[in-house]
């Protein structure tokens, strides 16, 4: 990493300060999985707490 530190700041450059930027991907990814959360836990409900 070329990360250096000039009057106590530290400068990276562009890139560097990007990588940890979520992307579209990471959204959908968490979209996904809430929304198959969901569906398990209201079949499970169905399935055993329905009366």
């Amino acid at each position: 990493m070329a990360t250096t530190r000039e009057q106590r700041q530290i400068v990276e450059t562009s890139t560097e300060a990007r990588q940890g930027e979520p992307g579209p991907s990471v959204a959908a990814l968490l979209a996904i999985s809430t929304g198959l959360a969901i569906l398990i836990l209201a079949v499970i409900w169905f399935v055993f707490f329905r009366t």
